[in-house]
């Protein structure tokens, strides 16, 4: 059981389109990827990431679809 084992310190990160993902503190965040101030070990990451990301649709569609149900209730 690798996780377990895994004492890699992880960073919560996010996109432009504030879709979320674990990234090891160590390293360099990937160009697109912003850090959001949370770090510790994988399970702590995800649990943040789960607590927060409370809808996995991209922030484009999120916007596309709010814009068309404007123009359905015209």
């Amino acid at each position: 059981m690798r996780d377990a084992d895994d004492s890699t310190v992880y960073t919560v990160v996010i996109n432009h389109e504030e879709q979320y993902s674990i990234w090891p503190h160590d390293r360099p965040v990937p160009r697109g990827w912003t850090e959001v101030g949370t770090t510790g070990s994988k399970a702590d990451c995800l649990a943040h990431i789960e607590k927060v990301w409370i809808d996995m649709r991209p922030l484009s569609l999120r916007q596309w679809m709010e814009r068309g149900s404007h123009t359905s209730e015209s």
